[in-house]
């Protein structure tokens, strides 16, 4: 009797447990899913700013139109539904890199540069992208926690039995981390050597001046008397 009584009480223990840590799992995923969805506000926000900014542009730089066709479909690739959150990243890493291209070119446009709109649109966009990577922060946060959980040990059987799986980091990886290379059309140029500068090899410092000639170091010994002659 006593035996079926312990059984019980551990099976409704293990019951309770699984339940708790199934719990456990779902509000970890609901709050991975609910720090997208605020990513993806921001997102959109980031793409309608840079549609505008290159409209802008336009205005002022019209014959760059490599570089602005290079920022539209960036874009356009980074708007395409059905990413998952690193295949997002990669995609907004390169329209960050187009988007750095055309700050550069923007750069020899002086009018561009005093735009008020070009300006504003310039300013919000930094401040989107800094809410960009404060919400991408704490949907990483909250994506380790739930990939921590799914794969230790009780957690991960009832993650396993309840389809409960790891998800994806938002980062930008490989190239996409690597600063924009802004050259100004100068990468094939000869830069001139600085004034003063003659010759293949750096110049070498000057040799410190000799020092005078003088008089043997240490006391002066007097001459040997010599003997009276004979």
């Amino acid at each position: 009797m006593w035996v079926w009584i312990i059984i019980v009480v551990v099976v409704v223990l293990l019951a309770l447990a699984a339940v708790g840590i199934y719990n456990g799992l779902v509000t970890l995923r609901n709050r991975v899913q609910e720090a997208w969805r605020q990513i993806d506000v921001e997102l959109k926000r980031r793409h309608d700013l840079i549609g505008n900014l290159v409209e802008t542009v336009k205005g002022y730089a019209a014959h760059e139109r490599g570089t602005l066709e290079d920022v539209m479909k960036a874009r356009s690739a980074a708007m395409a539904g059905g990413q998952g959150p690193a295949q997002q990243a990669q995609s907004e890493g390169a329209l960050s890199a187009a988007l750095g291209r055309l700050f550069a070119v923007a750069e020899a446009y002086p009018d561009l540069k005093a735009n008020q709109n070009f300006l504003a649109l310039q300013g919000e966009l930094t401040s989107t992208e800094d809410r960009i990577a404060s919400a991408r922060r704490y949907y990483n946060a909250n994506v380790r926690e739930l990939n921590t959980r799914v794969e230790t040990v009780p957690s991960n059987v009832v993650a396993g039995m309840f389809g409960i799986h790891r998800a994806e980091y938002f980062e930008a990886e490989g190239a996409e981390r690597e600063p924009v290379r802004v050259d100004f059309g100068q990468r094939d140029a000869t830069i001139p050597p600085p004034a003063g500068y003659a010759g293949g090899a750096a110049p070498s410092a000057p040799a410190a001046p000799s020092a005078p000639a003088g008089p043997a170091e240490g006391p002066t010994q007097p001459p040997a008397p010599q003997p009276p002659a004979q």
